[in-house]
C-alpha cells in the first residue's frame, strides 16, 4: 500500500476487521505506528461502522513513512500487522494552519506559536452546539465560518459529544444522523461523527481551528470516566491528525442544573475530569494543546494542572459589572503556577439577557489582552446555541431562556467586526513581548474598575494605550528621554486612524495627546521613529 500526502494535511487510512464483534467500539483497539522523519508516532484508530477502523495522520515533516497497525485481537488478519508507506511532500498552499503547522505552547509559557515557531494570537468564535443539525450544512455552516475568517477569526470552540443547557438526549441536540452515542453510552454513533467530520474539516480548510469540547461537564456522573475515557480515545483517533487543541469538558466542575447532589457531584466531577486529561495528554501522539472550559478558573476544575497546556476563564455574563472580573482573573491567572497562556473564553455573549453589546465586547478585549492574555474568545448569544429563526432554541432545564436570536442574525452584531479589528491591530506588533506597564498612565496596578486605563507594549519601542471613556486625554509617564516617538489615534470601532505626529515630551518625561473627535473608547499608539 503507497500513499502521498502533503506535510501537515490529514491522511486517512481504513482497514476491514475479518472476524464479526458484538460491540466494536468497545472490544478493539487498533493502533497504527507510522515511523519516518522525527521518529515514530503511534497512533490510535477509531471505529467507523460496521467491520471497517480508520486511522487518520498527518506529517508533520516531508518525507517517507512507513506504517503498520498493531490490533488488540492479533489473530485478526484484516487489523493485525497490516502496513503500507507513505510519502509526504513539503506543503504548498497558504493556509496557516498547515503551512505553519499544528499550535504548541511557546518557550515563554504566556503565548501561543505554530509548530514552526510562528506566533499565534488567539481570536476565537463560540459555537458551543455548532455540530447539531440546526446549523445546517453546508450553506449555513460555511456561511459563518466565512464570516467568522473574513473578520480575522482564527479559532472557533465547538462541542463533539453531549451539549449544555440539555441533557444528553434532548431532540435539540440531534445532527441529521442522530445523537453522539447510542442510548445507554456504551457506544458512539459514528454516522454522527461523519457528518461532524464535513464540519469540522471545512473549519481547518477556513483556516478556523477547532477547539474541541468533549462534552459538558455534568455528564461525567452520569457516563462514568472509563466510557468517558473511551470516548476521548475516540476524539483524539478521529481529529488529532487536525491541527486543534482540546477542552476536555465545559464547565467541569458544574453540577447538573437539577441536581440534587450538588456538592457531591462536584466533588466527583474535579476528581474524574482530572483522571480523563491526564488520560488524553498519553493518548494524543500529536501533542495538541489541552486546557478545560470552567466556571471560573481552568486550574481550579482539576486536582492537578500539569497535564494543561492552557488556561480558560470565564468571568461573567453580567455586562459591564463583568468587566472588573474579566480583568482581576486575568491578573490572577497569569501569576498562578505553573505558568501557561491564559484565555478569557466566555464573558458576556453579545446580547444575552439584552445586553452585552458591543462597547462591554471591546472593554472585555483590551482589559483582557493588556493585562497579559495570549488572546479572546467572542461569543454571541444565539450563535453558542444555534438559534434559527424557524427553530428557536427556547428554555433551559432550569425553565428561563437566554434569549432567542437567530444565529443569522447574531452572526452580524457589531462586536464580532469589533473583535476581530482589534486582534488585526494586536497582531500588527511583537505582541508576544508585550508587557504591562499601568505606572505609564498613573494607573495602580490593582485598579480593576470598568473604566480604568490599561497600557502595555515594549519599553523604548512601543506603547499601547487604552481608555476606555475617553472625556479628558489622559497624561502619559515615563517616557524615554532618548526615543522619539510617533503617535495617533486608533478608533476600536473602526480600526481608523488619527496621526498625531511627534511626541513632544515635558522636562519630566510626560506628554497628554489632544482631544479626539469624538468621545467613546480610544486607543493611543506611540512607536519608535
Amino acid at each position: 500500500m503507497k500513499l502521498y500526502a502533503q506535510q501537515n494535511t490529514v491522511v486517512e487510512i481504513a482497514f476491514d476487521s475479518a472476524a464479526p464483534y458484538d460491540v466494536p467500539y468497545n472490544d478493539i483497539d487498533l493502533d497504527v505506528a507510522f515511523t519516518g522523519p522525527g521518529g515514530t508516532l503511534h497512533v490510535p484508530a477509531f471505529w467507523a461502522g460496521g467491520n471497517r477502523w480508520c486511522v487518520r495522520f498527518a506529517g508533520a515533516q516531508a518525507g517517507e513513512y512507513e506504517f503498520h497497525t498493531v490490533c488488540s485481537r492479533p489473530d485478526d488478519v484484516g487489523l493485525h500487522d497490516r502496513g503500507g508507506t507513505l510519502s509526504v511532500a513539503p506543503y504548498s498552499g497558504d493556509n496557516a494552519l498547515l503551512k505553519h503547522g499544528r499550535l504548541r505552547v511557546a518557550a515563554d509559557k504566556r503565548h501561543f506559536e505554530h509548530a514552526d515557531g510562528t506566533p499565534f494570537f488567539w481570536i476565537a468564535d463560540t459555537w458551543w452546539m455548532g455540530l447539531c443539525s440546526r446549523l445546517d450544512w453546508p450553506a449555513g455552516f460555511r456561511e459563518l465560518a466565512a464570516d467568522r475568517a473574513a473578520k480575522g477569526f482564527n479559532v472557533v470552540q465547538i462541542i463533539a459529544g453531549p451539549y449544555p443547557d440539555m441533557d444528553a438526549w434532548d431532540p435539540r441536540g440531534r445532527n441529521e444522523a442522530g445523537f453522539p452515542f447510542d442510548d445507554g453510552f456504551e457506544r458512539v454513533n459514528p454516522a454522527y461523527f461523519d457528518h461532524a467530520d464535513l464540519k469540522l474539516a471545512h473549519l481547518v480548510h477556513a483556516g478556523l481551528m477547532p477547539c474541541i469540547v468533549g462534552m459538558w461537564g455534568y455528564y461525567l456522573p452520569v457516563i462514568g470516566v472509563a466510557r468517558i475515557n473511551r470516548f476521548w480515545r475516540y476524539l483524539v483517533a478521529r481529529y488529532g491528525a487536525y491541527p486543534v487543541a482540546w477542552c476536555i469538558a465545559g464547565e467541569a466542575a458544574m453540577p447538573y442544573y437539577l441536581s440534587e447532589t450538588k456538592e457531591q457531584d462536584a466533588a466527583l466531577q474535579k476528581q474524574g475530569w482530572s483522571e480523563v486529561m491526564a488520560r488524553v495528554r498519553d493518548t494524543d501522539p500529536f501533542h495538541n494543546p489541552i486546557t478545560i472550559h470552567p466556571t471560573r478558573y481552568g486550574r481550579e476544575q482539576v486536582e492537578c494542572p500539569e497535564p494543561m497546556d492552557f488556561e480558560m476563564l470565564q468571568t461573567g455574563h453580567g455586562d459591564l459589572e463583568s468587566v472588573p472580573t474579566t480583568a482581576e482573573s486575568v491578573l490572577h491567572a497569569i501569576e498562578c503556577e505553573p505558568p501557561m497562556p491564559v484565555i478569557v473564553s466566555e464573558v458576556n455573549y453579545e446580547g444575552i439577557l439584552g445586553r452585552c453589546w458591543q462597547n462591554i465586547q471591546r472593554l472585555c478585549f483590551y482589559h483582557g489582552v493588556l493585562n497579559g492574555a495570549a488572546g479572546h474568545t467572542y461569543g454571541a448569544n444565539g450563535i453558542w446555541q444555534v438559534s434559527a429563526r424557524e427553530t428557536p432554541y427556547g428554555p433551559s432545564p432550569h425553565g428561563r431562556c437566554w434569549g432567542n436570536t437567530p444565529w443569522r442574525d447574531a452572526a452580524q452584531l457589531p462586536g464580532s467586526r469589533q473583535i476581530g479589528i482589534g486582534g488585526a491591530f494586536i497582531r500588527r506588533f511583537p505582541w508576544w513581548r508585550f508587557e504591562r506597564h499601568p505606572e505609564w498612565v498613573g494607573a495602580g496596578p490593582a485598579d480593576l474598575s470598568p473604566y480604568a486605563l490599561r497600557a502595555a507594549g515594549i519599553p523604548g519601542e512601543l506603547r499601547i494605550v487604552y481608555v476606555p471613556l475617553l472625556w479628558d486625554p489622559p497624561v502619559i509617564h515615563h517616557i524615554e528621554p532618548d526615543v522619539a516617538y510617533e503617535a495617533c489615534y486608533v478608533d476600536p470601532c473602526t480600526g481608523a486612524e488619527i496621526p498625531l505626529g511627534p511626541v513632544h515630551t515635558s522636562p519630566e518625561g510626560s506628554w497628554q495627546p489632544p482631544l479626539p473627535p469624538e468621545v467613546h473608547d480610544w486607543l493611543i499608539l506611540m512607536e519608535r521613529v
